[in-house]
């Protein structure tokens, strides 16, 4: 058997923030396919060509599948537009109204399908320990009962793998400063605007997570 065949075994859901592309990098010898998730958020039109770019960059194939029914059916204020957005700290009661209803369990879902289609082993997403409060879907007991639904539910046996549920945010930064990863190139910022807003959570924890790690925020920012 071809030996990149033997090692490339893994879907990566790549969103084309921080997280995912720091894994796209750190596991790349693994992943046989990118796949990402449209579902009409303020940020998706920004963070998608980011996905594409690295996917292309590593010479590893990419897919945007069109999940719409989530924007006009499920309530998010990820999905309301940029003025919805809370600014803030990345904590539990500011930054929940960003939950989209088991979007990563969605999103899973079909990665897993599209694993056991083209006969590879593994899906890989890059939630992290800072999640949990928040998102009960990136949740170590959700990865876990996900990864045991997959392997039932597919011939293949199919595994879901997210190496980075027990680390911060801070942590992957570091990895990515290991591997030399330009962060411009990813987007973070719930809002969607032209430039990341810096004031939200997520734009905050982004700050945060550079600066524990000593890198020089390369993000250009609104304010």
């Amino acid at each position: 058997m071809d030996k990149d065949k033997q090692t490339k075994n893994a879907v990566i859901i790549v969103s084309g923030g921080m997280d995912s592309i720091t894994l796209l990098y750190d596991k790349k010898d693994e992943i046989a396919l990118g796949v990402s998730f449209d579902y009409g958020s303020n940020h998706n039109a920004r963070e998608i060509p980011f996905a594409r770019l690295h996917c292309k960059r590593l010479g590893i194939p990419h897919l945007t599948i069109n999940l719409d029914f989530i924007h006009r059916y499920f309530k998010s204020s990820l999905l309301e537009g940029s003025e919805a957005i809370p600014e803030g700290n990345y904590d539990e009661e500011n930054m929940k109204s960003t939950v989209v209803p088991f979007r990563n369990g969605i999103m899973l879902s079909i990665a897993i399908g599209l694993a056991e289609s083209k006969g590879l082993q593994q899906v890989m997403i890059a939630n992290h320990n800072g999640d949990h409060t928040i998102y009960p879907d990136c949740r170590p007991e959700f990865i876990s009962a996900i990864d045991q639904a997959a392997t039932a539910g597919t011939f293949a046996h199919v595994r879901v793998t997210a190496p980075y549920t027990e680390i911060s945010k801070a942590d992957i930064a570091r990895i990515g400063k290991r591997l030399g990863l330009n962060y411009a190139e990813t987007w973070s910022c719930y809002k969607g605007g032209e430039k990341q807003c810096g004031k939200c959570g997520t734009c905050r924890e982004r700050k945060e997570a550079l600066k524990e790690a000593g890198i020089d925020d390369p993000t250009e920012y609104e304010e």
